[in-house]
């Protein structure tokens, strides 16, 4: 499907190395921030307190984040299982247990609204976020493995290298983003970061399987050639998916509240930076890595003939 054509060929490779340039440039800084800022991770990571808390009628979330926010504490709200229930996560305070905290934050409630009942309480040690953080960083190892093998096994080696690079990019850029403005990096955008490790492979996998085309019909033009044509020929419909896409998460963004912020906002970062990549990173370096035509030749069998006679076996 393709809402228009676009009849000359746009000379991407022309300036690949400008674009990796950037490229480089902006993961450099990206690991810059990530080592120097780190990343500021929410009570799932670092330990906190949960309070489930309980209205006779639908709860007000955003009154309750600013009710508890005037009393100085940092807090997280969102509704759970119904309108009526509201989860609240909340950092570990110096000088106060658990249960202080969760009677201040009852006496808080009750005063705004006397039906609120403390449901559960519960105390999430830095153990368990040290856990969630390890397992984070195995799925990441996990998912970026399978992309390079299946990459290597639908294509080449050199297409599953260039595209993992690309895809490391990606979260590289989101996680410096994350450690640069200080977002909080929650399970939810962990979640952000898995998914664009997906959909970025899904753009570098339409882009390659279209290189692997055209090496097959344009047979006397150059490699860079080959590669302006097959991005040229996914342009329409990289704007077409990743325009939809990117409608329903700046949706989330702009309505989901707190508790989508920032899993839309890692998700936004990752489809943007996702068609860079697949475009202008992982592409050269297919080109440089030295894909040739011949790598996806039919080569035709021999025939096998029978030393004696010379017939054909």
């Amino acid at each position: 499907m393709e809402f228009f054509k676009i009849r000359k060929t746009i000379p991407f490779m022309r300036y690949a190395l400008v674009f990796n340039v950037i490229s480089v440039l902006t993961f450099l800084a990206a690991v810059f921030f990530l080592a120097t800022k780190g990343l500021h991770f929410s009570i799932e990571f670092t330990g906190g307190t949960l309070v489930e808390v309980n209205f006779k009628q639908p709860a007000n979330v955003e009154r309750i984040r600013e009710t508890l926010e005037k009393a100085g504490l940092k807090v997280e709200a969102q509704n759970f299982g119904s309108s009526r229930d509201v989860l609240l996560r909340m950092p570990v305070e110096k000088g106060q247990s658990s249960s202080e905290t969760s009677e201040k934050v009852r006496a808080l409630l009750q005063a705004e609204d006397p039906s609120a009942e403390l449901r559960r309480v519960e105390f999430v040690g830095p153990q368990v976020g040290k856990e969630l953080a390890e397992y984070g960083a195995l799925a990441l190892l996990v998912t970026a493995t399978g992309i390079v093998l299946y990459l290597w096994l639908r294509f080449e080696w050199r297409f599953g290298l260039a595209a993992i690079i690309a895809n490391l990019h990606d979260v590289i850029i989101i996680l410096g983003c994350f450690a640069l403005f200080q977002w909080e990096f929650s399970l939810p955008v962990l979640a952000a970061v898995l998914a664009v490790l997906g959909y970025s492979v899904n753009e570098s996998v339409v882009v390659f399987d279209r290189v692997r085309e055209m090496l097959r019909k344009m047979r006397k033009a150059s490699i860079p050639e080959v590669i302006d044509a097959a991005i040229t020929g996914t342009i329409s419909r990289t704007i077409i998916t990743h325009g939809s896409t990117q409608v329903m998460v700046t949706t989330m963004l702009l309505f989901g509240g707190p508790a989508l912020h920032y899993f839309a906002l890692a998700l936004t970062i990752g489809i943007l930076f996702g068609i860079y990549s697949s475009v202008l990173v992982a592409s050269p370096l297919v080109m440089w890595l030295g894909v040739d035509r011949s790598q996806f030749l039919v080569r035709p069998k021999k025939s096998i003939r029978d030393e004696n006679d010379g017939a054909v076996v």
